[in-house]
């Protein structure tokens, strides 16, 4: 492997300088810092992170626990985290923690929390029951999602009540009044799937219309493809007429359109469709799925900007460190194929 040395002798430069690279230290000559690189990726050399460690008292590395990657949203937001850490010089540690009260505690506490300086934690299982659980951990945390809140950790997340309260005026514009919801939840007594419904009430309590229970698509208390089938079948087939359907995410929605077309029902002619989170599997739906972007690459570089520079407060100690932050990222819609502007 190589070494320090090494990345010294060909760049023409002392260890010290090589050091200063790797730390940014900012008063080195850019020719200087672009040799060092070169370097260093022709070599290959790795930092030793132990060592770094020993001196700064940081590892270097932050982890993530999120409920699973095989769910795009998570798989995408995961990516958006790692690259938003490469710009801010931190590498990250994931950890998928199944939808499981278990997974998310061993997130919170097992020794390889050891590893890590600070933790972004997207919970699915905890509640505001936990939220003290938060308190207690000897790291810093930043939050994402919307199943936990504590007002004692900084918080990133996204305007889920306005998202889909957007999402449904979309189709309320669009002449659309017997709108189906698909992505309902049992089990949940906060979060994502509450606050998406309450946006979606509001939007029709705005029009003077009321929540028809028949046009409430179940599912089974997860947002897959097949649940977004199951759950839009249930709606056709209660016998409620339908023009409309917002998905609370784009799975359930790729099921929803599924569905339809089994069906033979012609989107977006008969049944207009939106979805929510604006992953790329939204541009490749036939026809393209209209979406809410809400933010995704905004609450990435947001959050890892928090927790870095909570790393940073906790080793250098300041005598006054910021307050916790919540911050909720913008939100659009992207308008596709299966929301049709009218003629």
């Amino acid at each position: 492997m190589a070494t320090m040395v090494d990345v010294a002798r060909l760049a023409g430069v002392s260890v010290k300088t090589v050091s200063n690279v790797l730390n940014g230290y900012p008063y080195i000559r850019e020719t200087t810092r672009q040799r060092v690189l070169a370097a260093i990726e022709e070599l290959g050399y790795q930092v030793n992170m132990t060592a770094r460690s020993l001196r700064s008292g940081r590892t270097g590395m932050i982890g993530l626990a999120v409920p699973e990657l095989g769910q795009p949203y998570f798989g995408e937001l995961a990516d958006d985290i790692l690259a938003a850490a490469r710009r801010h010089e931190v590498q990250v540690l994931i950890e998928p923690t199944g939808y499981t009260r278990e997974g998310e505690l061993a997130a919170l506490r097992e020794p390889r929390r050891g590893l890590v300086d600070g933790l972004l934690f997207s919970a699915a299982a905890l509640d505001q029951r936990d939220a003290h659980l938060l308190e207690e951990v000897e790291y810093p945390i930043v939050l994402l999602g919307e199943q936990i809140f504590s007002p004692a950790v900084d918080h990133v997340t996204m305007r889920n009540v306005e998202g889909a309260r957007a999402a449904t005026e979309l189709l309320l514009e669009r002449g659309r009044r017997h709108i189906a919801v698909i992505g309902m939840l049992h089990a949940e007594t906060a979060g994502a799937a509450t606050l998406r419904f309450q946006g979606y009430r509001e939007a029709l309590a705005a029009r003077g219309l009321e929540v028809d229970e028949r046009l409430l698509g179940w599912a089974d208390d997860a947002w897959h493809r097949t649940n977004g089938a199951r759950a839009m079948a249930a709606v056709l087939d209660s016998g409620a007429p339908v023009d409309g359907v917002v998905a609370f995410n784009d799975a359930l929605a790729i099921g929803a359109l599924y569905e339809l077309k089994v069906r033979g029902v012609g989107v977006p002619e008969e049944v207009a469709v939106v979805g929510f989170d604006d992953t790329e599997d939204a541009r490749y739906t036939t026809p393209a799925l209209t979406s809410v972007d809400p933010g995704r690459k905004e609450i990435a570089e947001r959050a890892v900007e928090l927790l870095c520079r909570r790393v940073r407060e906790r080793t250098e100690r300041p005598a006054e460190p910021e307050p916790p932050v919540l911050h909720l990222a913008r939100m659009r819609i992207v308008e596709r194929e299966t929301t049709p502007r009218k003629a």
